[in-house]
This record gives structure tokens, sequence and C-alpha cells, in this order.
């Protein structure tokens, strides 16, 4: 499972995304990759880890819709609890890898910056990520231990939650089938 899950991470490490430059930059030439160049101001599509090097050195920045922050973490939370028993609402496909970028960027940010605001945004944020995926997990177990499910459920995942979906179901019905072997008979 897990090298699943690092299978997903690369793939969006290397998925493009948009960025806003911050400020005219020239052509920039890599390894078999040209990125650039960049007018300040304009929208431009670029992968993933370009454009985190690129944000890291202020030449750009990433679109405020597509970055997770605790306010969209706290939507995602409030949107789980609302739901009705056995409903699981429908995340964007990239949430897990952006939360996991959220929570490890503020993390980073603690160390630089020990006080105890960022601390606090920090351990709140853990709490929020704790509180969504401890929700969606049971409702994952009960819709795998159910009958099949439609696509319309089955869509609503996140591919990091087919994987444990698909696992639990085979468990489950593996379970199931050793459970009723020969039942009623002597």
């Amino acid at each position: 499972m897990a090298a699943k899950i690092c299978t997903l991470d690369f793939c969006y490490e290397n998925s493009m995304v948009k960025i806003v430059a911050n400020r005219n930059c020239p052509e920039i030439k890599l390894a078999g990759l040209t990125v650039g160049p960049f007018d300040e101001g304009n929208e431009y599509e670029v992968y993933f880890w370009v454009a985190k090097q690129l944000a890291s050195e202020g030449m750009v920045h990433f679109r405020e819709d597509d970055v997770l922050d605790a306010t969209k973490l706290f939507k995602v939370q409030w949107k789980e609890g609302v739901q009705i028993p056995g409903q699981i609402s429908e995340l964007p496909g990239d949430f897990y890898p952006k939360l996991r970028r959220f929570i490890a960027d503020l993390k980073d940010q603690t160390s630089k910056q020990p006080d105890s605001i960022k601390f606090q945004e920090y351990d709140r944020a853990r709490q929020l990520a704790r509180d969504i995926v401890n929700s969606r997990l049971k409702k994952i177990v009960a819709i795998s231990a159910a009958p099949a499910q439609s696509d319309q459920v089955l869509k609503k995942f996140t591919s990091e939650e087919r994987i444990v979906y698909e696992q639990l179901v085979k468990i489950i019905s593996e379970w199931k089938a050793r459970i009723l072997e020969n039942a009623g008979e002597k």
C-alpha cells in the first residue's frame, strides 16, 4: 500500500499546476526542460516540482485557489461532519498530496519560527487532518462491508481512498467466505 501511495505522490509532483509570476524572469533551461520566460502577473502552467522550486526562490506563487490552507481544511472537516451517516463527500483528487505538503510546510515554519502562534496553527491543522482522515476512514470501512457499491459512490473516493477501499473489500469478502464456508452443513 505504501508503494502505491508513493507512486501517487510521485504523479502529483509531476502534475501540471498553475502559477503566477511575481516578477519578470528570463527563460530557464534545466536538463531537458525549459521554463519561462515569465512576465510579472501572468499565469503559467508548469510541473509541481518546478513550481515549488520557483516559489521557494520568490519568482512565482501558486494561485490561491490551488493552495490548501487552514480555512479550506476546516471547510472539508465541517462538510464531512454534516454528511448523513453512510454518505461521503467528494474531495479533489489531489487533496491528500496537498494536505501532506500543507502540514509539512507548517511544521517547517514552526521549526524556523517557534512562536506559539505558528505552533498552534500547525497543531490545529494536524487535528483537522486527523478528524478528516478518521471520519472518511470510518465511512470507507462501512462502505467496504456493504454490498457492491455504485460508481456514483466510488467516484467520491480519492485514489488513496480507493486503495484502502479495494483492500478492505478483498479482506472482508475473504473473511465472510471463510466464516460462512460450510455454514449449515453437519
